[in-house]
C-alpha cells in the first residue's frame, strides 16, 4: 500500500498549474476515448496466465491526426522503436536516434509546460538558465544508458524504462507507463488489456478519468498492476518527473500531490544521476515497479 505522506502543497499547486498548461493533453469524449469493461483479478508478478475481465481493447479512439500534428507527441513516438525491450540485451545507439532524441528534447523545450518546470528548477538552483544545459542535463537524466542490473552492459535507460517499457526473462514486465505507447502496442496487438483496477473510494474508474491503474499482458507477461496518466502530454510527464528526481537525492522519492480531482503519490527511483523508474500512484492503490 502506498505511504500516505503529507500532501506536498507546493508541488500540488506546481503541477497544477503545468495541467492547465498543458494545451497538448487530450481530451476525454473527444480527443480519444477508452473503455474500461470489467474489474482485474489480483495476480501476481510474473504470472503468465490470468482472467481476462476485458474482451475489448482499452482505447476504442484516439485521435491520431492530432498525435502527428503536435510536434511533442510525433517526436516522441519516433523514440518509442528506438530500443531492445530485454533487459540484459545492450543497447546500441545510431547517431539517427541521438538526432531524434535530441528533436524530441527541442520539441518540448518549446512548451509552457517545461518553461514552467525549467523556471521553478532555476528557483531551487537545480538548473542552469541557459537552455542548452537544460537540455544537456534532460539528456543525461533520461537517455543516458546504464546497466539495469549490475554487471550487465548498458542495457536501459530512463526513458526506455518508463516510457517504452523493458522485459525481465520473459517473465516480468518493467515500466511501461505511458499511454501512448500503450494504444500504440494495443493497436499493433502486442498490449492485451486484462481490466481496471478500481480505487478503495471508488467502485470503478470513469471514462473521463485521467489517471488510471490497469492489469495488462505484452510480450508474454502479465503486468499485474501499471498505473498511468491517460490524455497528458509527453512534456507534462517528462516535466513532472523530472522536478521530482531533481528535488531529491534519495534512491527512492514519494510525493503525495494532489492534481486536479486526483490524489495521487508520484514515485521517482534513481539509477544514480538517472532515472531508473517515474510513475503515478492513485492513491488507495497498491504498489508497483
Amino acid at each position: 500500500m502506498a505511504d500516505r505522506k503529507a500532501l506536498n502543497h507546493e508541488l500540488s499547486k506546481l503541477f497544477n498549474e503545468m495541467w492547465d498548461m498543458d494545451v497538448n493533453r487530450f481530451t476525454p469524449g473527444k480527443d480519444y476515448a477508452i473503455e474500461l469493461q470489467g474489474k482485474a483479478d489480483a495476480v501476481l508478478q510474473g504470472d503468465s496466465v490470468v482472467q481476462d475481465s476485458a474482451a475489448r481493447h482499452l482505447f476504442h479512439y484516439v485521435n491520431e491526426e492530432r498525435l502527428k500534428n503536435i510536434k511533442t507527441f510525433a517526436t516522441f513516438i519516433s523514440l518509442l522503436d528506438n530500443y531492445e525491450t530485454s533487459t540484459g540485451v545492450e543497447e546500441i545507439v545510431t547517431p539517427e536516434e541521438i538526432a531524434e532524441n535530441n528533436c524530441f528534447l527541442d520539441a518540448i523545450l518549446m512548451t509552457g509546460v517545461m518553461k514552467l518546470a525549467h523556471e521553478y528548477l532555476l528557483k531551487k538552483k537545480l538548473a542552469k538558465p541557459n537552455l542548452a544545459d537544460f537540455k544537456y542535463q534532460l539528456y543525461d537524466i533520461w537517455f543516458q544508458l546504464y546497466p539495469r542490473k549490475e554487471g550487465d552492459r548498458p542495457d536501459s535507460c530512463g526513458f526506455e524504462h518508463v516510457f517504452v517499457g523493458e522485459t525481465r526473462r520473459g517473465k516480468q514486465i518493467l515500466g511501461l507507463h505511458n499511454w501512448v505507447q500503450f494504444y500504440l502496442q494495443e493497436k499493433h496487438k502486442q498490449i492485451d488489456y486484462k481490466g481496471y483496477i478500481a480505487r478503495k473510494n471508488k467502485t470503478r474508474p470513469d471514462r473521463d478519468d485521467q489517471v488510471l491503474s490497469i492489469q495488462f499482458s505484452w510480450k508474454g507477461s502479465v503486468k499485474p498492476i501499471g498505473s498511468t496518466f491517460i490524455g497528458v502530454s509527453p512534456e507534462f510527464e517528462f516535466a513532472l518527473y523530472t522536478i521530482i528526481f531533481l528535488l531529491s537525492e534519495e534512491r527512492v522519492t514519494r510525493k503525495t500531490v494532489k492534481i486536479e480531482e486526483y490524489e495521487l503519490q508520484i514515485v521517482v527511483c534513481r539509477h544514480g544521476r538517472h532515472i531508473g523508474t517515474a510513475y503515478p500512484v492513485l492513491l488507495n492503490t497498491s504498489n508497483e515497479d
